[in-house]
């Protein structure tokens, strides 16, 4: 099993303190039978800069120390880069990085609580790079889950999703959970990672996660998300579906 977005890189931004916890949170990750974890450091959020060049050297001291303490998992890079006007002009100034450095995917963030009125331009935007867009945690924007169309509309013009397994597992409530299944079976999201910080109150849940999916929306999409993982990091083509719309239940007669 791959997980491909983790804060698993020590003293970078909010995740692992130092190396003791990354190390520990290697540890956790193997028992839940994960082999490779991509490292997706803050970028640009207001609190965090860590540019591409200053993340492959992080990941290689990680992957250093690993081997030397016998750990059996395997760091590659990556970047959570937060939306902003300027994403296209930091690509160009080489300080973005594609997941696995492939040149293929590229993590963006958005606010929490809402979708800025220039995502769907960027998005559009990065694919002129030849780039496709991936939107990490959707299923805790809280425009968008007042709003899936928002979402619907941004997959049919090409971006592509990851939601957290945490969220999946239920640890960010029944609300959550529930929207992220509603996206799973409407084809709005492609992969499922941890967004793993620490192992107090951000662990991994890779694997409760998976086991609620087999159960809620069958294993064909079980087996779809865990396989995108695979070819997200190879910079290969992964799996979608046609998105369609997130169903809602009629209320009073009118679509609630």
């Amino acid at each position: 099993m791959i997980d491909v977005h983790c804060h698993i890189l020590p003293a970078t931004d909010d995740g692992a303190r130092h190396m003791t916890e990354s190390l520990e949170m290697a540890r956790a990750a193997t028992k839940e039978g994960i082999t490779k974890i991509v490292a997706t450091p803050h970028h640009n959020n207001g609190q965090y800069m860590n540019t591409k060049e200053e993340i492959l050297v992080k990941v290689q001291e990680l992957n250093d120390r690993l081997v030397k303490e016998g750990i059996d998992i395997i760091i590659l890079p990556g970047q959570e880069c937060r939306i902003s006007g300027e994403f296209l002009e930091q690509y160009e100034n080489n300080e973005l990085l594609t997941i696995n450095d492939t040149g293929r995917y590229v993590f963006i963030e958005l606010p929490s609580s809402q979708v800025p009125l220039y995502t769907e331009k960027i998005i559009y935007d990065v694919q002129l790079k030849g780039l496709i867009p991936i939107i990490v945690h959707p299923e805790r924007n809280a425009e968008l889950i007042e709003n899936p169309e928002k979402l619907y509309q941004l997959v049919k013009k090409g971006a592509c999703t990851q939601i957290t397994a945490a969220s999946v597992a239920g640890k960010f409530g029944k609300k959550i959970k529930k929207f992220s299944l509603d996206l799973i079976n409407a084809n709005l999201t492609h992969l499922v990672a941890s967004d793993a910080h620490n192992l107090k109150n951000r662990n991994f849940q890779m694997k409760d996660a998976f086991n609620v999916i087999e159960k809620e929306c069958g294993q064909d999409a079980q087996y779809m998300l865990m396989e995108n993982a695979e070819l997200l990091v190879e910079g290969s083509m992964i799996m979608k579906e046609i998105p369609e719309r997130v169903k809602r239940k009629k209320l009073f007669g009118l679509l609630g």
